[in-house]
């Protein structure tokens, strides 16, 4: 599903609404997600899931063209944990 469906949808099932004004909401939910992350904070939607950060180390890697070995610093990276609600409902498929 992309993000232009996803707003289908809602301006669907919402009376209302205009498409544009369901896109800034979805938009202004996306953006609130993105830079909560990006302070550090966890996100935690009930019954969908749990975004977080988790650390990755500095590794040793290799340049698959040149066989070089190549250092990979650490970093964070996005992380989304699956809640019950939603992994029984995919689950039951």
């Amino acid at each position: 599903m992309t993000k232009s469906v996803l707003i289908e949808k809602v301006s669907g099932k919402v009376e209302g609404l205009s498409k544009k004004q369901v896109e800034v909401i979805i938009e202004t939910m996306f953006e609130s997600i993105k830079e909560a992350l990006a302070k550090g904070d966890k996100v935690e939607i009930r019954g969908f899931g749990n975004f977080r950060l988790r650390a990755r180390n500095a590794r040793q890697a290799r340049n698959p063209k040149t066989g070089t070995s190549v250092a990979v610093p650490p970093k964070k990276v996005p992380f989304f944990k699956v809640g019950k609600e939603l992994r029984e409902m995919v689950n039951k498929v």
